[in-house]
């Protein structure tokens, strides 16, 4: 019997400072000023939990565990749970809907 889907997207807010990181700036040629600045992931894990570690730095991206906020779920929660690959897809895929919407976006 095949497993019921568990992987999630999420989205995590970040500080404006994270602007002040070149890394940050570099992958980011196209944001504009005053859109928000973003962590994309997936998980296995519920998303809260999943933030959760982040910024106890379990497992954390930098970025997140130095400028993480809050979760911002109306950008994501429509799509979980999913598959693996479905959620690896969809992870890549927000990241470019978010680009090109001019948010500063980071991705592991």
């Amino acid at each position: 019997m095949p497993r019921r889907p568990h992987h999630h997207v999420y989205v995590i807010e970040l500080s404006k400072d994270v602007l002040r990181e070149p890394k940050f700036l570099r992958c980011n040629p196209g944001y504009v000023e005053g859109r928000p600045c973003v962590y994309v992931g997936m998980t296995g894990l519920d998303p809260d939990v999943r933030f959760d570690r982040h910024k106890a730095g379990i497992q954390a991206n930098a970025f997140v565990l130095k400028y993480g906020l809050r979760l911002l779920p109306d950008l994501y929660e429509g799509f979980n749970p999913m598959r693996h690959d479905e959620a690896a897809e969809r992870e890549v895929e927000i990241g470019i809907d978010l680009r090109s919407a001019g948010f500063g976006v980071w991705q592991a």
